[in-house]
């Protein structure tokens, strides 16, 4: 068994942005519905309508873009975007007007 790091060009990020209507009770419960799931699925609340979670490769990214298209409300738009673990450690963050220090990373073994 060996144990390593993984490069940072193949850990990935993935953000799901989206604008869900709300203008009835129907579509309000679809878009809170969806939140809830992308919670389930081990995203995080990185702005209102922005989720972002880690996952380690393409393959991975493919299973949960398969399980979110699976659970897509019938209306609203949705954006999905993957960052390399190097690319997202160079976003730069503001709260209010001040600079936030970088997100560390996690750090990540990988067992063979």
């Amino acid at each position: 068994m060996t144990i390593g790091k993984l490069s940072g060009y193949r850990l990935m990020w993935i953000f799901v942005m989206f604008d869900l209507p709300v203008d009835s009770r129907a579509n309000a419960r679809a878009a809170t519905k969806f939140r809830e799931f992308l919670l389930d699925e081990g995203f995080e609340k990185s702005q209102f309508s922005v989720y972002a979670r880690f996952c380690n490769g393409k393959e991975q990214f493919e299973a949960y873009m398969g399980r979110i298209e699976a659970n897509l409300p019938s209306r609203g738009e949705i954006h999905i975007l993957t960052f390399t673990d190097r690319q997202y450690e160079n976003i730069i963050r503001f709260s209010g007007q001040r600079r936030r220090r970088r997100r560390k990373n996690p750090d990540q073994l990988a067992l063979f």
